[in-house]
């Protein structure tokens, strides 16, 4: 189903077709054993509650009874005592089910927010550990969405849903058989028309649980434009490009398509609501009826007719409940479902089981190294993805050669330099060198290890990062400091901010290292968000370094403080440097060229302007008009 808004406001809606319905609640097999599966550390917890609901639900059925007997045996017959021992039973019997109902109140809560925890640190987990593609395929709000919305909807099946099942199909049980006991022709009279009752239950059953989950995506897609459009980057886009009335709509259509379905969903449950309601009428008029006159006859006493009245009550509110079980069940279910989906997406990085530490001063060894971006069906899941979304996460569509055997090697303590065009591979080079991607053929190797046998723990150690876009989360400068180095003392962190040319601006702010950067650092300039970064790299103490890019894009003043610092953070380390400035890149003790994921040219820069060839005709390019550079640099190449 799907709304818009036509030219005169009003909306076009496009109806669910009957398949639509009865596809989108199909369940995939295994599903129940599954959920079921999530119970098990709760179990001794959830047979307390569940004989809690048992005891409760037979207390409800004791008061009708007692009433009959407190009519006919006590008011009747001018028994007071008895009508005052009935009278303190029934106090006595509802200060134990208020006690009962507490206490299996806090057990569903235990249970609900248990497995509420158990799901979100699950998804968390296995969503922290899919590649990086994924993220740039995934819209964050429909991740947050499943990580809230539908893990809420699925904790309802242990909690909520379950008690109601048992606790009602246990009443319906207990009332027929009071019934049975007190006048089996009027039990009978009783349930006659509950039958049709059970007619709308299959009808709509399968269309609101279609209308669930496309309720659930609508959700999500609300909660991914509110993320997209409420973060300091898209604020400022839409506030720089977009204009308020097409923002408007552009929210207003999910909107709308929520509210169609909301109202769709209430008027069924209404409808179905009313039908029930109407056969528990006729079927009260109908015991009223028969059992008055055979009351009048005197086939039945009063106290008879006044339990069953009670009864009546009791058995067609939790008749009612049973009919929209199923119901119930298919919407968890469908949750539990939205929430495999990202449980089940596969992880493509993990460790080897002989993977093992590495530590020290390392190597940087590519060998014969060729790679492809994976296809993103093995590792994105379609209905996360955004429309139109791209189906590469870089430079080249999936299943093409982004790096066409590549070799090099960077000794420990060297610099190497990767310069070429964007798109060419450089960046992907240094994502295979901290193993975000594992390489087709060829391999990578770290101080003689190939990275695939290094544990992930150790490699996250062994390589640091510094890129264009220092990320800074919505947190202290202290905590962003110490993310990369928890263990890290006030004195290290001062020594890494002096090293990093940003202690002055610290402790120049009123809070120093208690400062809340905002969100993504943007109460910070690029230059001072770099520097940190160089400052948290500084912390990690990573024998391996990768920039890329850290200067793009930085004033000359901020480039030359952001330098200072890198010059810093490269000494005695492997470092692998991007950048498309080849004035930063001429002291590399090598530098690679590459072009269409291979490497055409290396060697130093002394030697490659002397080789007169792409490096030198691209160095030639940027300082043609650079009177800091020297001539006899210049003219070589050309």
């Amino acid at each position: 189903m799907s709304v818009g808004m036509g030219p005169n406001g009003g909306m076009i809606m496009r109806q669910f077709s009957k398949g639509d319905a009865i596809k989108g609640a199909e369940l995939r097999p295994g599903t129940w054993r599954r959920v079921l599966g999530y119970a098990t550390p709760y179990r001794g917890l959830l047979t307390v509650f569940l004989i809690g609901v048992v005891i409760d639900a037979t207390l409800g059925v004791v008061p009708p009874l007692l009433l009959q007997r407190l009519v006919d045996h006590g008011v009747l017959a001018g028994n007071s005592r008895l009508v005052v021992q009935l009278a303190v039973v029934v106090a006595a019997i509802a200060l134990v089910d208020a006690v009962l109902g507490t206490f299996t109140t806090w057990c569903s809560a235990t249970i609900g927010e248990g497995l509420i925890r158990d799901l979100r640190i699950q998804v968390f987990d296995h969503v922290s550990a899919m590649p990086l593609a994924f993220f740039s395929r995934t819209q964050t709000g429909q991740l947050v969405s499943r990580l809230q919305s539908d893990v809420i909807g699925a904790q309802q099946a242990f909690t909520s849903t379950l008690s109601r099942v048992i606790s009602n199909v246990l009443s319906v049980v207990l009332v027929l058989l009071a019934m049975l006991t007190l006048d089996w022709r009027l039990a009978i009279a009783s349930v006659l028309l509950f039958p049709l009752a059970l007619v709308p239950t299959r009808l709509v059953g399968r269309r609101v649980a279609a209308l669930q989950r496309r309720s659930m995506q609508v959700n999500g897609d609300l909660s991914g434009l509110m993320t997209e459009r409420f973060s300091v980057s898209g604020a400022l886009l839409a506030k720089l490009f977009g204009s308020p009335a097409r923002e408007h709509e552009t929210f207003a259509d999910p909107a709308n398509q929520r509210l169609e379905i909301g109202v769709r969903i209430a008027m069924i449950g209404r409808v179905f609501a009313a039908t029930l309601v109407l056969v528990a009428a006729l079927a009260t008029a109908m015991v009223y009826g028969v059992g008055g006159l055979m009351t009048v006859r005197g086939a039945l006493t009063v106290g008879t007719l006044t339990a069953f009245a009670g009864l009546l009550g009791r058995l067609y509110g939790p008749m009612q409940a049973l009919t929209t079980v199923r119901v119930d069940i298919m919407s968890a279910l469908v949750s539990f479902e939205r929430v495999f989906e990202v449980l089940d997406l596969p992880i493509l990085i993990t460790d080897a089981p002989d993977a093992r530490p590495v530590t020290g001063p390392a190597s940087i060894e590519f060998d014969h190294v060729s790679f492809a971006y994976p296809d993103p069906a093995s590792y994105s899941l379609r209905s996360l993805e955004p429309a139109g979304s791209a189906e590469a996460p870089s430079d080249e569509g999936p299943g093409r050669a982004v790096l066409r055997d590549v070799s090099f090697r960077v000794e420990p303590g060297q610099t190497v330099a990767l310069v070429g065009a964007s798109g060419a591979g450089k960046t992907t080079i240094t994502h295979l060198l901290a193993r975000l991607y594992d390489v087709e053929a060829g391999s990578v190797r770290l101080g003689g290890v190939d990275v695939r046998q290094i544990s992930q723990e150790s490699l996250r150690r062994l390589v640091g990062y510094v890129t264009q876009d220092a990320h800074m989360f919505h947190d202290t400068l202290r905590a962003n400091l110490t993310y990369a180095n928890p263990a890290a003392t006030e004195e290290q962190m001062r020594s890494a901010l002096a090293q990093a040319q940003v202690l002055d601006l610290v402790d120049r702010l009123p809070q120093g290292l208690d400062t809340t950067v905002g969100e993504r650092g943007y109460r910070l300039s690029g230059g001072e968000r770099q520097r940190l970064a160089i400052a948290r790299l500084l912390l990690v103490q990573s024998p391996i370094v990768v920039l890329d890019e850290a200067t793009a894009h930085l004033d000359s003043r901020s480039e030359h403080l952001v330098q200072r610092a890198l010059d810093t953070a490269m000494e005695q380390r492997t470092c692998v440097v991007i950048a498309h400035r080849l004035a930063t890149v001429r002291t590399a003790d090598q530098i690679l060229v590459v072009r269409d994921g291979r490497i055409i040219e290396r060697g130093t820069h002394v030697e490659l302007l002397a080789a007169s060839g792409p490096y030198a005709t691209l160095y030639a390019t940027q300082f043609v008009d650079d009177p800091a550079v020297p001539d006899d640099q210049i003219a070589v190449g050309d």
